[in-house]
């Protein structure tokens, strides 16, 4: 199986505080697959982590440790973003979330690791496809 790591999970996983620890932690030793996800998401996830180096350390080994990887925008890919964050401009949808649409977009990856179930409910896929939500 294949995922989009969106920033809720990412940040419970390190997180101890977070309220949906224990439940991202128990979810990521059941998957069994790959992980993806983008600089966006990384960005954010070491933003709400600030409050200490170690735990941002720990999201950059995430990566490091291939974990999650982190997939490469490109130019076609930040106007494939600035139109998705237009088209839902009336959520807003922010830049993360259009990075993560945009990816599943570009690599058919219907699954998305997300606390975010309202809006990941919404966004949609090419062919009206939506989006298979987890944990």
């Amino acid at each position: 199986m294949i995922a989009i790591m969106d920033t809720g999970p990412w940040v419970a996983l390190i997180d101890r505080s977070e309220t949906r620890h224990a439940e991202s932690v128990q979810w990521l030793k059941n998957f069994d697959g790959r992980l993806y996800s983008t600089e966006a998401v990384l960005t954010e996830v070491l933003y709400l982590l600030n409050f200490s180096i170690s735990a941002q350390c720990a999201a950059l080994d995430f990566v490091l440790k291939s974990v999650v990887e982190i997939a490469p925008s490109s130019t076609k890919s930040l106007r494939k973003t600035k139109n998705l964050m237009k088209k839902y401009a009336d959520m807003p949808m922010d830049f993360a979330d259009a990075t993560i649409v945009c990816l599943a977009t570009e690599t058919r990856m219907r699954n998305v690791v997300t606390f975010d179930r309202k809006d990941f409910g919404i966004y949609k896929l090419p062919r009206k496809q939506s989006f298979t939500i987890m944990p």
